[in-house]
């Protein structure tokens, strides 16, 4: 008998993984100095919200945001966390707003889907707050970076893979960003999540710098919310790795989405522009657009019926 040694496939970047050379000049400006030290010494500010969740009748979702990119969806049926963070730091950075929420006053999480391994998407002590025998959707090879939290089932899944739970229908779709939870695991996936349920559909994009893929997405899915980032766009290595608000607006429009729900703004501190300045952008162009009345401004800890 002869034994054939399979040789291990050298893991490789996933597709629109963005360029990680430093862009020009990111060295003119001093991070530490202008954002991560005066962060220190900022005030946290925001509440903590009793939530009162709807009764949701047939035909409606509930969306609540948490905070930076962190939503409970809700369904006559199901509780959906996304992207869950209840941390107060991110290594050396400081959460600058509160929760809108206390994770003691989430209602019974049904599913949990974390875009991808960065530490202001996955929380491993927030994930373990959660987990309660219940099923997690990850990209691929992010699987071993939640198995041991109480999870009931670990699913990964490749751009374009669905997961289904019960009447609930999971997609992964496409982003352009990169996943290393260190410097040395560029193999890592990431993505956004379409949740779909008795025709209604909401995409969280996760973290996506503006690609073309939007359009993709838009021609192959039936988007009616989409839930995308307007900030972290002056980056300190001045790389392309988060949308603008402008660029959220164009990739809003190529999803032909009806509406849209800004996210990842306000909460940590992780690039140069300040805090404030992404939802004035975001409304002052939506309304040289004649598409005000698209975007829906969401407070954190406050339920929305759609």
């Amino acid at each position: 008998m002869v034994t054939r040694l399979l040789k291990r496939k050298k893991p490789v970047k996933p597709v629109n993984h963005v360029d990680m050379r430093l862009g020009d000049g990111w060295h003119k400006r001093n991070f530490l100095a202008e954002v991560v030290v005066p962060s220190l010494f900022t005030r946290r500010h925001g509440h903590k919200l009793k939530p009162v969740f709807p009764d949701l009748a047939t035909g409606q979702v509930g969306i609540t945001w948490i905070g930076h990119a962190s939503f409970l969806i809700q369904t006559p049926e199901h509780s959906i966390l996304i992207d869950p963070n209840w941390a107060q730091w991110l290594k050396v950075i400081k959460r600058i707003k509160h929760p809108g929420l206390a994770i003691h006053d989430l209602p019974a999480i049904d599913l949990v889907l974390v875009t991808h391994a960065h530490f202001d998407h996955l929380d491993r002590k927030t994930l373990r707050a959660v987990a309660r025998d219940q099923p997690i959707v990850v990209p691929e090879h992010v699987g071993n970076l939640v198995h041991d939290l109480g999870f009931n089932h670990v699913q990964e899944l490749q751009n374009w893979q669905c997961f289904q739970l019960g009447s609930l229908k999971i997609t992964m779709t496409p982003a352009r960003h990169w996943g290393a939870r260190v410097l040395h695991d560029n193999h890592r996936g990431f993505g956004g999540f379409l949740i779909e349920y008795a025709g209604r559909s909401i995409l969280h994009c996760g973290d996506s710098s503006y690609f073309e893929g939007f359009k993709e997405i838009g021609e192959r899915q039936n988007v009616e919310i989409a839930l995308l980032p307007i900030g972290a766009y002056d980056a300190p290595t001045k790389r392309d790795v988060h949308m603008n608000p402008e660029q959220a607006l164009q990739a809003f429009i190529e999803l032909k989405a009806r509406t849209m729900i800004p996210m990842h703004f306000g909460t940590f501190r992780l690039s140069y522009e300040p805090l404030h300045e992404p939802p004035l952008r975001l409304l002052e162009r939506a309304r040289e657009l004649q598409i005000l009345d698209k975007v829906r401004l969401l407070n954190e800890g406050e339920p929305a019926v759609f």
